[in-house]
């Protein structure tokens, strides 16, 4: 990881194979086998994103195994989350136009916000994370969490209030 964080390309395309392979072993023994990759992949791109975290003085494993703990309990919450029931086959299923929509021209909104307030409004009010996991993931203290949504759905109301399209 010193290397990578000194510029070697070389060294972490070989880190992220050697942690790939650690995290699939990892995730392989606390998660059902559908959902490892995507833990395996949610924790690399942790990693990617946390890099800068790592003090090379202190040892790699527990870092990585910090991170990987907090990917696994946010894939456990997710997997908790999910409806455990089988809908009925004769299920009346409307139209996705609305819903598609909608979920287009809100990507759209929260794309004109600003980065960490993107990044909050999405984990907080869409994922449902609580402000002390999005201050984990984000790095950003919970102060500046709540600050940020505040100030992210305030420019939010103000984008929908000036679309002439959006009803």
């Amino acid at each position: 990881m010193a290397s990578a964080q000194d510029g070697n390309g070389g060294a972490y395309r070989r880190l992220l194979s050697e942690i790939s392979a650690w995290l699939e072993r990892y995730f392989g023994r606390r998660l059902p086998h559908a959902e490892v990759d995507d833990a395996v992949q949610e924790t690399l791109l942790a990693i990617h994103r946390r890099r800068h975290t790592f003090d090379p003085r202190h040892a790699f494993g527990p870092w990585l195994a910090a991170i990987a703990r907090r990917k696994w309990i946010d894939q456990l919450r997710a997997i908790e989350r999910r409806p455990s029931d089988t809908l009925p086959e004769d299920l009346a299923v409307t139209g996705h136009e609305t819903a598609v929509t909608s979920a287009s021209v809100l990507a759209g909104l929260i794309e004109q916000l600003r980065p960490a307030q993107a990044q909050v409004i999405r984990l907080v009010k869409l994922q449902g994370y609580s402000i002390d996991e999005a201050s984990r993931e984000t790095g950003q203290s919970p102060a500046a969490v709540k600050v940020n949504i505040h100030r992210g759905l305030a420019r939010l109301a103000t984008l929908i209030e000036n679309q002439d399209d959006v009803a």
